[in-house]
């Protein structure tokens, strides 16, 4: 099967796709979000595109566990979807789990312009899967 340049599938999917979300502000379209799976920040952009890019970068809260999975794409399996992800679960404390999604992004060479935006998701996932501490609440007994 030969493969499609990702600005092609660009251009084709651009405007018109099942995953776009079009948030009117005034009347006309200035934001537009995206739902595919692998798109980190989920705005309709070629550079956080899952459909036009070959490597893409996923974090998601994982299944049952609490933790996170960190997704990668292979470039070689392209035509099998299921085949083609590198799943990994991550369950350590925060500071860890951020070393491991920077060494898997930028220091594999793998996509280094999403590092700042998989960071993001990361913390806004761990900080959603804490548990608060039970028990009364502390005063602050300074005058």
């Amino acid at each position: 099967m030969t493969t499609v340049p990702g600005q092609l599938v660009w251009e084709i999917v651009k405007r018109n796709n099942c995953f776009l979300v079009k948030q009117f502000g005034r009347g006309n379209a200035k934001v537009q979000f995206s739902k595919e799976s692998n798109n980190l920040c989920n705005l309709n952009s070629y550079k956080h595109s899952g459909l036009a890019n070959k490597k893409t970068v996923t974090i998601q809260i994982a299944d049952k566990e609490q933790g996170v999975v960190l997704g990668t794409t292979k470039t070689k399996k392209q035509n099998k979807p299921k085949l083609s992800v590198n799943k990994s679960v991550l369950k350590k404390e925060f500071p860890r789990m951020a070393k491991a999604v920077a060494n898997q992004v930028v220091d594999n060479y793998y996509r280094p312009d999403l590092k700042k935006a998989a960071l993001a998701r990361l913390s806004v996932i761990s900080k959603g899967l804490r548990v608060a501490k039970s028990g009364p609440k502390r005063r602050n007994r300074q005058a």
